[in-house]
C-alpha cells in the first residue's frame, strides 16, 4: 500500500486546503504549530492570558477543553475577550464524552475536536461479540448521533478534527480489530465517511498514540486508505501523552519525525508535561530540521521495497559478539576526538570506578563500544566496554576491535577474528562487498550519509543490503555539527528513530562533540532507543500534558512519582489528569495515577482499578506500596 509519494526523495503528500478561521491548513501551506490550554476554561482570564503567551510565543491555532455545555458557552466569553486584545488567532474546542457541548462550541469557535471513541461510541472496557448485523446496527446509532453536528458544523463554517487516540478506542472496535493501528484507522474512517456523505469536508484528522511504533504505524494505514478511497483530508500530528523534559522531547521527535521525513502532516503539537508556551519552540526547532532536508541531493527509488511500514519487524541479522539478531541495539561513544581519554572518561558513559573496591560499576545507561581513533588507552578498561581502535592503530598492538574503510575491509588480510566494524556509506555497496560480507561472521557495518536527507540514503542503503540477502549488523552512525543540545536531541531522534521503527539498525553511534556533553549525548543515544521502544533502560512514563480538565498539579505529581520511581528499569507508569486521559490512553501502562476528582486519585494496574478516590496528600505512598505489593519494586543501588 502506498502511503507517501516516495521512500527516497522528500516531498510532502499533497492533502487538500481546509480552512480554520483564516488559517489554512494542507496544500501548499507551511506546516502549522498547535498547542492546548491547561487552565480551566471557566477561568475565562486565566485562559485568556494562557492563549496569549501560546500565541506570542508562535502558536497558530488555541485548543480548549469544552467537557461540558457551561465550558462550550464560555468560549464565547474566552473568544471576545481574545478580539478585544487584538488576538484573531482560531480557537479549537476539546470534546469527548458530551455531544451537546460540541453543537454549542461549533456555533462559537472556528473547529471542534472530536474522538470517535469517546463522542458517540460506548467506551466501559467491556468485550462485547457484535454479529455483522449488531455491528451494522450500532454505525447506524452512531451516524444519528454524530450527523446533528456536522450539519452545525457546515451551517457555521466551522472545521472539526477527528482525532482518535489510541487508548480510546471503543469497545466495538477492539471487538472486531484489537488494540492495533487498523483499529484507529477504522475508528476514524467511520466517523468521516459520515462527513462525506453530507457532503462535509472541512476535517483534519489525527492518529494519536503514546507508542511511538503505534503511532507511525497508524498514520501511514491512515494516508494508505485515504489514497484508496479517494481521499485527501490534512493530518495533525502529535504523540499523545509524551512525557517531560528530555524523554518528552526525544518522544515527539521520534514520532512526529519519523512521519515529516515521509512527507505527512500538516500540523503539529508536541505534547509535553509542561506549560503549554514551551511547546511551540520545541515543535518550531523539529520542522527547522526539514529545512535542510528538502534540499537534498537526489537519491535513486527504491524499486523492490523489502522494509515494513505498516508493523514493525526487525531486520534479519546475522550475530556478531553482543551485536545483531535477537540482541538489542548497541550504544557506541565517540571519543576519537577527545583530547585526553582517562578512566574518568568513562563516567559520562555510564561506568562509573570505585576506589575502594577497585571495580567498575555499570548503570542502566552504560555504552557498550567506543570508538577511540588512534588514542592509546593504556589502562584497564571495564570488561563490558569494547573499545574500538582505527585500523592502522588497531594494527600495532592488536587490542579492542578494528575500523576500517571499505578499501581496508576488501584488500587487508589482518582482521579481527572477532569484531570488525566496517565504515560503509551508500556509495561503497558493491557486489565485490556483498560476497565477503554474507560469508564473514566478523563485520559490523557502520553506515554514514553526507547527505541532507540521510535518512533516506540509509533507508536505501539498508533497502539494498536487503535485496541482496546480505543478513550483516549494521551500527547507523551520524555525524552532527554545531547543534544546540536540544536541537541534537529533535535532529538525531528524527533520523535514527525513523529507521528503528522500521526494525531497522543493530546499533547507533552520535558524533557531535560540538552539541553538548558527552554525558548528554550517550543519554541521548538510550532515549532514543527507548522511545523507538527498541531497548528499555529506563522507566517510562507516559503522562499527559495537561489541559483545563487535569484535577491536580501534573508537573509538580510527575516530578515526584519520577523521584521515587525513576529506578524502575522497563516500568511503564501512566500518570493522568483527568478520566477522559486515564485508563484509555495508558493502554500500555504497567500502573496508572489519574485523577478522578479535585484532590482524589485513583490507582490502577494496567487497565483495572485497584483503590479509588485517595486523597491526593497518599497517593503517591499508595502508588509505590501497589508497586511493591505486585512485585515489581526493587531497592535503590547505592553505588
Amino acid at each position: 500500500m502506498k502511503y507517501c509519494n516516495s521512500l527516497t526523495q522528500y516531498s510532502r503528500f499533497k492533502t487538500r486546503e481546509v480552512k480554520v478561521g483564516d488559517l489554512v491548513f494542507g496544500g501548499n501551506n507551511p506546516i502549522h504549530v498547535q498547542s492546548m490550554t491547561t487552565s480551566d476554561t471557566m477561568d475565562t482570564e486565566t485562559t485568556v492570558s494562557e492563549s496569549i503567551r501560546m500565541i506570542e510565543a508562535g502558536c497558530k491555532l488555541v485548543r480548549i477543553t469544552a467537557p461540558s455545555k457551561k465550558e462550550a458557552h464560555n468560549l464565547k466569553n474566552i473568544k471576545e475577550e481574545l478580539l478585544k486584545r487584538g488576538y484573531t488567532t482560531p480557537i479549537v474546542a476539546d470534546i469527548h464524552y458530551t455531544p451537546n457541548a460540541a453543537e454549542i462550541a461549533a456555533t462559537i469557535v472556528e473547529k471542534v475536536r472530536v474522538n470517535p471513541g469517546n463522542y458517540a461510541d460506548k467506551k466501559k472496557f467491556e468485550e462485547i461479540e457484535y454479529t455483522d448485523e449488531s455491528y451494522t446496527d450500532e454505525l447506524e446509532r452512531i451516524r444519528k448521533k454524530f450527523t446533528p453536528l456536522v450539519k452545525i458544523c457546515k451551517e457555521y463554517g466551522t472545521a472539526m478534527r477527528i482525532g482518535t487516540n489510541h487508548g480510546s478506542l471503543s469497545d466495538r472496535i477492539l471487538s472486531r480489530y484489537g488494540d492495533t493501528p487498523k483499529g484507529m484507522v477504522e475508528s476514524a474512517m467511520e466517523f468521516l465517511r459520515i462527513c462525506r456523505d453530507e457532503d462535509y469536508h472541512e476535517i483534519i484528522l489525527s492518529m494519536k498514540a503514546s507508542n511511538t511504533r503505534v503511532m507511525v504505524q497508524a498514520y501511514r494505514m491512515l494516508v494508505a486508505e485515504m489514497i484508496q478511497e479517494g481521499m485527501n483530508y490534512p493530518l495533525h500530528l502529535g504523540v499523545t501523552e509524551a512525557g517531560e523534559g528530555e524523554d518528552g522531547r526525544i518522544k515527539s521527535a521520534v514520532g512526529i519525525g519519523t512521519l515529516l521525513a515521509d512527507g505527512i502532516g500538516d500540523t503539529i503539537r508536541v505534547s509535553l508535561t509542561e506549560a503549554p508556551e514551551f511547546e511551540i519552540p520545541v515543535a518550531q526547532q523539529l520542522l527547522s530540521h526539514f529545512n535542510e532536508v528538502e534540499r537534498h541531493e537526489k537519491i535513486e527509488e527504491i524499486i523492490e521495497n523489502p522494509l515494513h511500514s505498516f508493523d514493525y519487524l526487525k531486520r534479519d541479522t546475522t550475530n556478531v559478539l553482543n551485536i545483531g539478531s535477537n540482541n538489542v541495539p548497541v550504544v557506541m561513544a565517540d571519543f576519537c576526538l577527545k583530547e585526553k581519554i582517562t578512566p574518568a572518561s568513562f563516567f559520562a558513559l555510564g561506568y562509573n570506578y570505585s576506589v575502594p573496591l577497585d571495580k567498575w560499576h555499570l548503570t542502566d545507561m552504560a555504552a557498550d563500544y567506543v570508538f577511540v581513533g588512534n588514542h592509546d588507552v593504556n589502562f584497564e578498561v571495564p570488561g563490558t566496554l569494547g573499545v574500538i581502535y582505527n585500523y592502522q592503530k588497531w594494527k600495532e598492538h592488536k587490542k579492542g576491535f578494528p575500523f576500517l574503510t571499505i578499501n581496508d575491509y576488501l584488500d587487508e588480510s589482518e582482521i579481527s577474528k572477532k569484531l570488525n566494524i566496517v565504515y560503509t556509506c551508500l556509495s561503497d555497496l558493491s557486489e565485490e562487498l556483498y560476497t565477503k560480507l554474507r560469508t564473514d561472521t566478523t563485520a559490523v557495518l557502520m553506515i554514514d550519509t553526507y547527505n541532507d536527507n540521510g535518512l533516506a540514503e540509509q533507508r536505501k542503503l539498508f533497502s539494498e543490503l536487503m535485496n541482496n540477502k546480505v543478513r550483516t549488523p549494521v551500527v547507523i552512525g551520524r555525524a552532527y555539527g554545531d547543534l544546540t543540545q536540544e536541537q541534537l536531541q529533535l535532529s538525531a531522534s528524527a533520523d535514527f528513530g525513523a529507521l528503528l521503527l522500521d526494525g531497522l539498525g543493530d546499533g547507533i553511534f552520535i558524533a557531535a562533540e560540538n552539541c553538548g556533553s558527552y554525558q548528554s549525548i550517550n543519554s541521548l543515544a538510550f532515549g532514543i532507543l527507548q522511545a523507538s521502544r527498541t531497548r528499555i533502560s529506563k522507566t517510562e512514563y507516559i503522562s499527559c500534558p495537561s489541559c483545563g480538565r487535569t484535577l491536580f498539579d501534573l508537573q509538580e505529581t510527575t516530578a515526584k512519582i519520577r523521584k521515587e520511581t525513576s529506578h524502575l528499569k522497563g516500568l511503564k507508569i501512566g500518570i493522568m489528569g483527568c478520566i477522559v486521559n486515564g485508563p484509555g490512553e495508558m493502554a500500555d501502562a504497567d500502573y496508572g495515577y489519574v485523577g478522578t476528582g479535585k484532590g482524589k486519585i485513583t490507582l490502577y494496574k494496567e487497565q483495572t482499578v485497584v483503590e479509588k478516590n485517595i486523597s491526593e496528600e497518599k497517593a503517591v505512598t499508595a502508588l509505590i506500596d501497589l508497586i511493591k505489593e505486585h512485585g515489581d519494586w526493587v531497592e535503590k543501588k547505592i553505588n
